[in-house]
């Protein structure tokens, strides 16, 4: 069960990133007032955690719908996820942890930026979408292993609007240095994670036996 929290923590954490949201945040509300930067923290965290649990709840049924193998998916997951992984090392930004250039710039001509770019892809974005369903799919439907799943997301989550509401003070604190090393960390941890998923897939899709 540890294993499966500290696995579940790294790439919750990693791919939503509550740490390197914080800046990102406080560039894009710059022209806001607390008040409505607080509104916006809290209903931007909000549509992405409906988002990122209804994918919990229906991943598995979707990909069943459209004829996808559990096996294929987490082959493709994890691939992505190891994608996400290198550009954390690289500190590098190609829009499948955090929003792309031209999406930036179109957030800041957006009167509410909750729903997008916050929401979607910030906060729930392909990453997180697909952690949380190659998670879920890992407990082979066990209630507490799904519990724990859904808990330490939760968890994030919370931690993802702290930082939010506190984005100023957070990016006074750690700095661009101190954001870069704490996920260069997290993104070795996340490619052996995703490695293993890859495997998994593999596994499960009976080319080794």
């Amino acid at each position: 069960m540890t294993d499966l929290v500290l696995s579940t923590f790294i790439a919750f954490f990693v791919t939503i990133d509550p740490i390197g949201l914080g800046p990102m945040f406080a560039g894009l509300t710059a022209g806001m007032d607390a008040k409505l930067r607080r509104r916006t923290a809290i209903k931007g965290v909000t549509i992405g955690a409906g988002l990122l649990f209804g994918f919990a709840f229906v991943g598995e049924l979707l990909l069943n719908s459209l004829g996808i193998s559990t096996g294929a998916f987490r082959i493709a997951g994890g691939i992505l996820l190891l994608l996400v992984a290198i550009e954390m090392v690289f500190a590098r930004e190609s829009g499948l942890r955090t929003a792309t250039e031209d999406e930036k710039q179109e957030a800041r001509h957006r009167a509410d930026i909750s729903v997008f770019p916050l929401a979607i892809p910030l906060i729930a974005g392909p990453g997180a979408m697909t952690s949380v369903v190659l998670l879920m799919g890992r407990t082979g439907g066990d209630l507490p292993g799904q519990m724990v799943v859904l808990g330490v997301l939760a968890g994030v989550l919370l931690a993802t609007l702290v930082v939010l509401l506190f984005a100023g003070e957070v990016s006074k604190l750690l700095g661009v240095t101190g954001i870069n090393v704490i996920n260069r960390v997290l993104g070795i941890l996340l490619t052996a994670l995703a490695c293993q998923f890859v495997i998994d897939g593999i596994i499960e899709s009976g080319v080794l036996r």
